[in-house]
């Protein structure tokens, strides 16, 4: 699709879950903004999304939670067991609405819920420069063109090139793979509305009910040199999931064994920005402002990537609206957009420093070798986070 006009007052770069959650948040407060995104059609990477008590306030802000709740069954229990000395324990999940749905669910709705002309495919951003004389944000995209802003959202993930140029690079890595996928059970599967966690060494299989016929299923372990010629073919990827689970119940086995091939993904290591560099970064330069995984990509050990890219919406759409004098066309002053910024910048820095900070704690646990590094995580998260799932709790407030 083209771009109609060299000129556009709010782009947003990224297509993802973070930026037409943002796009969507504007256009319910009535504002128009344009989403570039640099593929060919919606993108939805990693199979399903574990929405907790948080993302589902912020999907009701974007009006779209009513009918991604009849995509998906709630889960009311959880379950772990450890095959090393076949302990067995409850998992708290607390009272309030656990889910967890189809990533395409999520990017479709989102997607469908915007204007027509909001969303345009194959529109590569290579970088951004502010104007000399007016200090606005110009886009240069693939083939040369150029497109003039006057506010410029990133929100293209965890490689964003442009958050590169900022300064704020996703530089830290833990070692550990993990394996993504789907497995159907036409005559209903046995978690009924219980996920389930199962760990031998290093090694652990989770498993969530999405429906009573499908199950969202990953496999964490430490990354091996296979796992780059697996990444190629999703048959090496069911090659490498059955390796991983080889000395687990038969009933893991063979759902790694009959699982949806076309859903299964393979994350090599996981990058993240870590917490002390999220306390220092600004993620703001003029009028461009950072928001979702281009900010703080984090593990998936908390499981609220998602959920804090849709409160990045609605907290930066609630801060645009409110501090700017804007029109329907999303005209507003660079002072009054910089102010935006900064109130949604000091708003969501505390919230995405302690997730980043919990995450990296639990992260550092599974992923150090030491046993004296392992103690130390366990005490710091005693000690910081008595309440493990405080940060499900969290309200990110009204559009």
């Amino acid at each position: 699709m083209e771009i109609g006009d060299t000129k556009e007052n709010i782009v947003i770069v990224g297509g993802g879950i973070c930026g037409l959650a943002t796009a969507l948040a504007l256009h319910r407060k009535g504002i128009r903004s344009v989403v570039l995104e640099r593929s060919n059609a919606l993108r939805a990477t990693g199979a399903a999304i574990i929405v907790h008590p948080n993302g589902w306030r912020a999907l009701d802000q974007l009006g779209v939670a009513s009918h991604l709740r009849e995509t998906a069954i709630p889960i009311l229990a959880g379950q772990f067991h450890s095959l090393n000395n076949d302990e067995l324990k409850e998992i708290p999940v607390g009272k309030e609405e656990l889910r967890c749905l189809k990533r395409t669910d999520l990017v479709d709705i989102l997607a469908n819920s915007l204007p027509r002309n909001t969303l345009h495919f194959g529109c590569e951003v290579l970088s951004i420069k502010l104007d000399p004389i007016t200090s606005s944000p110009v886009l240069q995209l693939q083939g040369g063109r150029l497109l003039n802003a006057k506010v410029v959202i990133v929100c293209d993930g965890v490689n964003s090139a442009i958050s590169n140029m900022m300064g704020v690079r996703a530089e830290k890595i833990f070692t550990i793979s993990v394996i993504r996928g789907f497995t159907s059970y036409p005559n209903g599967h046995e978690l009924g509305s219980q996920f389930r966690l199962t760990k031998k060494d290093d090694t652990q299989v989770g498993q969530l009910p999405m429906t009573e016929n499908l199950v969202y299923w990953f496999i964490t372990r430490k990354y091996t040199c296979q796992d780059s010629m697996a990444s190629k073919s999703q048959k090496l990827v069911r090659n490498l999931a059955l390796d991983s689970v080889e000395s687990f119940p038969t009933s893991i086995i063979e759902m790694a064994e009959n699982c949806e091939l076309d859903s299964l993904h393979l994350t090599e290591y996981l990058r993240f920005h870590a917490p002390w560099d999220i306390l220092r970064r600004r993620f703001r330069e003029g009028t461009v402002a950072l928001a979702g995984d281009a900010m703080h990509a984090m593990g998936p050990f908390l499981a609220q990537g998602g959920s804090a890219c849709l409160e990045d919406a609605v907290v930066l759409a609630r801060c645009l609206a409110r501090t700017i004098h804007i029109d329907r066309n999303g005209r507003g002053t660079k002072m009054q957009v910089e102010e935006a910024f900064d109130e949604y910048l000091k708003e969501r820095k505390m919230r995405i420093l302690r997730l980043s900070l919990q995450m990296y704690l639990i992260g550092k646990m599974l992923d150090a070798s030491s046993q004296f590094v392992k103690f130390i995580c366990i005490i710091l998260l005693a000690v910081l986070f008595s309440d493990s799932h405080g940060h499900t709790r969290y309200d990110c407030g009204s559009l």
